[in-house]
Parts: structure tokens; C-alpha cells; sequence
């Protein structure tokens, strides 16, 4: 049993699944089909995002379920979650500059919402990733926290850029994964007043 928790808890295996979404998509261009460049943008584009998501949930899940090892769990492994969310955004990016070859950078591309706010998120979460190694962590400190609260940006930029792609076609499915998020954020907000309002803190 303790061999069992041993795998389960090793890095390794959490890398594994956290790959398992992307070995399709591998298999997919592997096949050499220039379409399936444009089918894979959607779903890199998704994982990318939910990853971020669930990255981003963990710690209001956390106190919202105090008595679940589960959140605590998996926010022990929260920065896998975040550079993984960066992976499959940087395979969205470089499907989408393949798919769309020099039409990417022309000026009317550009300019439209859905496509400046994807390329901003993407940017936010360069810095991000880079600095998501345990070196980084040490040599940063208390500001290292404070950078990667720029996450929040990245997820407003995220958000915009799936709704409003195919003419504001992606709100619906935008807002199915977004708004969890919001609602734990917004408990997360009131718990933390409520905590610091409380006679008990006074």
C-alpha cells in the first residue's frame, strides 16, 4: 500500500496525467494532416484554460472544504498545474501562428478582441512559468507571491478571448468554466473579511 502511495505521490505520476490529453493531440499531427492544426487549436486553447482554472481554485477550495484532503492535495502540486496550463498554451499558440502563417501578424488580425487579449494572456503567463522553479521561488521571495498574482490578469485576458471568439459564440462555454471560479473567489474574498470582521480577530 505504502508503494502504491509512493507512486501516486510522486511528481512523475502527476506529470503523466496532466500529459494524458496532450498524447491524442501529439498522435493527431503526427499524421501529418495540415487540418488537424486548426481541429487541435480549440482544445489546446481549453485545456490551457482549465488547467489555469483549476490552478487558480485551489486555494478557496481549500477552505471551503477544510475537512477534504483532496484540495490540499492537489495545491501541494498547484505550480505543476500552472506550468502545464502554460504548455498547452504555448502548443495553442504555435497551432494557431501555423495554422494562420503570415495572416497572424497583419494588423486587422491583431486588433480583434478575441485574438489581442489571447496574446496578451499568453504573455502574462511567460513570466510566470519561468519563474515557477524552486530556485526562483527562493531567489524572489515574497515578491515571487506577488508576481504570480498577475494570474488573475491572465485569467480576465483568457476569458475575453474565449467569448468572444466566433463572434461572441464562446460566452456560453466561457462562462460554464469561468464562473465556478468566480463564485470560489468571491467565498474566498468573503471569508477572509468576514475572518478579519469577526470579534474574535478584534
Amino acid at each position: 500500500m505504502s508503494s502504491v502511495k509512493t507512486v501516486l505521490n510522486h511528481p512523475y505520476t502527476f506529470w503523466a496525467i496532466l500529459s494524458l490529453p496532450a498524447i491524442p493531440m501529439i498522435a493527431g499531427l503526427a499524421s501529418g494532416d495540415l487540418k488537424t492544426v486548426h481541429d487541435l487549436l480549440h482544445p489546446t486553447g481549453e485545456f490551457a484554460a482549465r488547467f489555469m482554472i483549476i490552478a487558480m481554485m485551489l486555494t478557496p477550495l481549500t477552505m471551503l472544504l477544510k475537512g477534504w484532503r483532496g484540495p490540499r492535495w492537489l495545491l501541494r502540486r498547484r505550480r505543476y498545474l500552472g506550468v502545464a496550463a502554460f504548455g498547452y498554451a504555448a502548443l495553442h499558440t504555435v497551432l494557431y501562428l501555423v495554422d494562420m502563417g503570415a495572416l497572424a501578424f497583419a494588423g486587422q488580425e491583431i486588433a480583434r478582441l478575441s485574438i489581442w487579449t489571447g496574446w496578451v494572456a499568453f504573455l502574462i503567463f511567460v513570466p510566470l512559468a519561468v519563474t515557477s522553479t524552486d530556485g526562483w521561488v527562493r531567489t524572489l521571495g515574497r515578491r515571487w507571491k506577488m508576481l504570480q498574482r498577475a494570474v488573475y490578469a491572465a485569467a480576465i485576458f483568457t476569458l475575453l478571448h474565449w467569448a468572444a471568439l466566433h463572434d461572441w459564440g464562446g460566452v456560453a462555454p466561457a462562462l460554464v468554466h469561468f464562473v465556478p471560479l468566480g463564485l470560489l473567489e468571491l467565498y474566498r474574498v468573503w471569508s477572509n473579511l468576514s475572518r478579519r470582521w469577526s470579534p474574535a480577530a478584534g
